[in-house]
């Protein structure tokens, strides 16, 4: 398991090193568009999974609620912090409560 982890760690970096060595003029408008998507996409579903998944199972519990507070002070432009002491403790609260 550490192997894994350090390989794909070092697969990573080189990855993101290759990336400041590709010369400007090779990245188009369309590169350039897709990899800003990608981040967002890929983002979005590692926030996905790791919400609403659980021992490969859907399930809904206090990571949602949770969830929709974060979102709902980002859209208010919180800081970072105050999101996620919000989140937390909305979370730590509800599984105090038994949800």
């Amino acid at each position: 398991m550490t192997i894994t982890v350090i390989l794909a760690s070092i697969a990573v970096f080189s990855w993101k090193m290759l990336g400041y060595l590709i010369p400007q003029r090779w990245i188009t408008a369309g590169i350039r568009q897709f990899s800003e998507r990608v981040t967002v996409v890929l983002m979005a579903a590692l926030v996905g999974v790791q919400t609403f998944v659980s021992a490969n199972q859907i399930e809904f519990d206090a990571r949602v609620p949770a969830l929709g507070v974060a979102a709902i002070l980002f859209a208010l432009r919180a800081p970072y912090i105050v999101v996620v002491i919000a989140a937390a403790a909305v979370a730590g609260g509800l599984r105090l409560l038994g949800f």
